[in-house]
């Protein structure tokens, strides 16, 4: 088999969580401890970082890869889901796995893993470990998939772990209040293991510190700490930090959510060092100010072109969008468009009740089995006030606002993550063409 082969054997074959929802969701782990054993423990070949969080848990990790790889350490980088491409998800000092290696994988392997019926997500964590510890790494920073205490990379016997925050997603899985839903996250603390805690509400600060008490693990809450003293924008949309520890410390994500992140970012930093980890001040600021670079992220506020703005983001629950239209209340624009889509598992009317009325909508859908129908995003849309028209995919529907918008408008892309995976590949293709 060819790349292109193997993916589509690996999506078929493995139920994708990003393409089908709660079909693909597996309980337990013991598909992961069987593949673990059949590849010699690879998770215990190399250090990790477990991070975990409703929101933020993907800028948390490349910012910490970024941060160590300017140290000269060599950095495995597990998260989900990929924009573009399945590679994204697995990187090694921001390069992502071979095709070569995601072909042979499967070829070598494929005998021991069908009769298990894996799960994707368990299947690409195997893989990530295995390449990891094949590479080499010193390190890996581990994006938890869905939760925590039942997720596959939970196997890993991590120096620290970061819980960024708890918000309502996933309520099928984790639970319907936000302390159940931190009782699962939660699972990710380790006996003796520190752990940073980014945000906590009334209801989930006493999960964290009831679990942490009860295998000795070393607790910080972020929020406590409050390392980061002032946050302000700078003229090309990035961010200067004022903290305790850092004077000017840029950060090139500019979305409204990453003074949170940097917060917790801070105490974790502080908590590596204290793990042993070693890296001077010139490395953390490195990896604030190139975490896109040095890592491959995108879809995190990120600026796409400019005459009209064109804007995607990839936070896609209602703790995301929070965030999003706050932060497009203070932009610039004569006029806003917004092309949005939504899959069918999450909060749509919690996500519809914070959009702003004074918008011109495109509803539109991912190419995803997960996308609600554009036209039926359309129509629950419609009782909070938000008009617009429905198109059958993003292209269609980018290319439409842009023909609308004049060159003093904005235009934002997201409301899903797949979203702005469409959106961005169809920008790569045409840039291709």
């Amino acid at each position: 088999m060819n790349y292109q082969e193997t993916l589509t054997y690996l999506y078929n074959s493995a139920p994708l969580f990003q393409q089908v929802g709660k079909d693909a969701y597996k309980e337990g782990l013991e598909n992961t401890y069987a593949l673990d054993e059949y590849f010699g423990h690879p998770h215990q070949q190399f250090r990790t970082i477990h991070v975990a969080g409703t929101n933020g848990k993907g800028s948390c990790s490349h910012t910490l890869a970024a941060i160590l790889q300017s140290a000269g350490y060599r950095v495995g980088l597990y998260t989900s889901p990929h924009l573009t491409d399945f590679r994204e998800r697995i990187r090694i000092n921001g390069v992502p796995v071979p095709e070569e290696f995601v072909i042979g994988f499967v070829e070598k392997h494929r005998h021991f893993f069908e009769p298990l019926h894996p799960s994707f997500f368990e299947l690409t964590t195997a893989m990530a470990f295995h390449y990891f510890a094949r590479q080499a790494v010193d390190v890996a920073v581990i994006e938890v998939g869905l939760g925590g205490r039942l997720d596959c990379t939970n196997i890993i016997h991590p120096d620290v772990c970061v819980i960024t925050n708890i918000s309502f997603d996933h309520i099928q899985f984790l639970g319907n209040t936000l302390a159940k839903i931190a009782g699962e996250k939660a699972g990710i603390i380790k006996p003796g293991t520190p752990v940073v805690i980014g945000e906590t509400t009334s209801e989930t600060k006493p999960v964290f510190a009831e679990k942490a008490a009860s295998v000795n693990a070393p607790i910080v809450f972020a929020e406590e700490e409050h390392l980061l003293i002032n946050a302000t924008h700078t003229d090309d949309g990035h961010y200067l930090y004022q903290t305790q520890d850092y004077a000017n410390l840029k950060g090139e994500l500019g979305g409204l959510c990453q003074e949170k992140n940097t917060n917790t970012l801070l105490s974790a930093i502080r908590q590596l060092r204290k793990a042993g980890y070693r890296f001077t001040d010139a490395d953390v600021r490195n990896g604030f100010a190139n975490v896109c670079e040095l890592t491959g992220l995108q879809g995190r506020w990120q600026r796409l072109s400019s005459h009209p703005a064109v804007i995607c983001d990839t936070g896609h629950n209602v703790g995301g969008i929070q965030y999003i239209v706050r932060q497009l209340a203070c932009q610039h624009y004569r006029k806003l468009h917004i092309v949005i889509g939504m899959v069918n598992d999450k909060d749509i009317h919690g996500v519809l009740a914070l959009l702003p009325t004074d918008a011109t909508y495109y509803f539109t859908q991912a190419s995803v089995k997960r996308a609600l129908p554009a036209e039926e995003m359309q129509k629950q849309a419609s009782a909070f006030g938000l008009r617009g028209k429905s198109y059958p995919n993003v292209k269609i529907a980018l290319e439409t606002a842009l023909t609308k918008a004049s060159p003093e408008d904005l235009i934002f892309v997201g409301g899903s993550s797949f979203i702005v995976a469409d959106l961005l590949s169809t920008c790569q293709t045409s840039r291709n063409n």
